[in-house]
């Protein structure tokens, strides 16, 4: 496996923990909620782990696509790319809360965090489909 490919199946995990996170939390059931998300902040950091050796080795991957896809691609990149810089802070800060059992500050800030985070992953895969797969 590629370190492309591991950065983007670790995005897609990441986003599947997120998504059963939240599925469970609804049903109150919070031992599960509390495993599904420490293991998408763990898989998260893998993949910021993968994603930095990838481009230590590798460099930067330019993207070749045509004009419209051009411009979907890059305005998925801006938006990927100024809120990945905030998920790390917005999830430690929402974990942290969590793992201290101060549900109201939790919830408070997991109301942001939950929507970034998954966009981020989300589109780290789309992101890699375009720039890997798509020309």
């Amino acid at each position: 496996m590629t370190l492309p490919v591991l950065t983007a199946t670790l995005n897609a995990i990441s986003a599947a923990w997120l998504t059963a996170g939240y599925l469970f939390i609804r049903q109150k059931r919070v031992g599960a909620h509390r495993f599904c998300m420490v293991s998408a902040f763990i898989t998260s950091v893998a993949f910021l782990a993968s994603y930095l050796a990838n481009h230590l080795m590798h460099g930067v991957k330019h993207y070749h696509g045509p004009g419209a896809l051009r411009f979907t691609y890059f305005s998925i990149l801006t938006t990927h790319t100024i809120l990945a810089a905030v998920v790390p802070v917005l999830a430690s800060i929402t974990l942290l809360h969590g793992t201290r059992m101060h549900v109201e500050k939790h919830r408070k800030i997991a109301r942001w965090t939950l929507p970034v985070w998954f966009y981020v992953s989300v589109t780290g895969v789309i992101i890699y489909v375009m720039l890997y797969r798509l020309h």
